[in-house]
């Protein structure tokens, strides 16, 4: 990745930076130049075809002027993208943010739940509204409080019970 910045860096150094579309980025400068950085980025496999996707479709949004953003809630990208998952038999699975609102939560995590069933992501309750190819979308339960939702969202992982198949 490169960033535009007014600081200066050098190479090797790691850096944490975010940015409101995209959420935290993690990495490494491994190359300056006047004014800017190029930064190694330590990405998940998830997150980048997350983020490869997001990217493809903010250029077709931009390329396509009729294309629009038809969700009724603003989405977030939270600065910790981990958090728990928990079935209503307790066990607890590790998955990663991929936005969230306060209507509803996407994640992506290596179970996958059917359409309807009720869980928990953090301590937020909602039930799996849609499916995609990383992941799924929780409907919460209530509708949460913006400035409460990402703090109610984001757990880290404890100890983890998978169901048995």
């Amino acid at each position: 990745m490169i960033v535009d910045v007014p600081v200066v860096g050098k190479v090797g150094d790691r850096l944490t930076s975010y940015f409101s579309e995209f959420g935290e980025f993690e990495g490494k400068i491994s190359d300056t130049r006047n004014g800017s950085f190029l930064v190694e980025l330590d990405m998940p496999r998830r997150r980048r075809v997350w983020m490869s996707e997001k990217l493809t479709w903010l250029e077709k949004k931009q390329k396509q002027r009729g294309i629009r953003d038809v969700r009724k809630d603003v989405r977030l990208v939270p600065q910790t993208s981990h958090t728990t998952l928990t079935l209503a038999n307790g066990s607890v699975y590790p998955c990663f943010i991929i936005d969230v609102s306060t209507s509803g939560v996407a994640i992506s995590t290596e179970y996958e739940p059917p359409i309807g069933m009720p869980l928990a992501v953090g301590s937020c309750v909602g039930r799996v509204v849609r499916r995609f190819q990383n992941g799924f979308a929780v409907k919460f339960v209530k509708r949460q409080d913006r400035i409460d939702v990402l703090r109610l969202i984001v757990r880290t992982a404890g100890k983890q019970r998978p169901v048995a198949n």
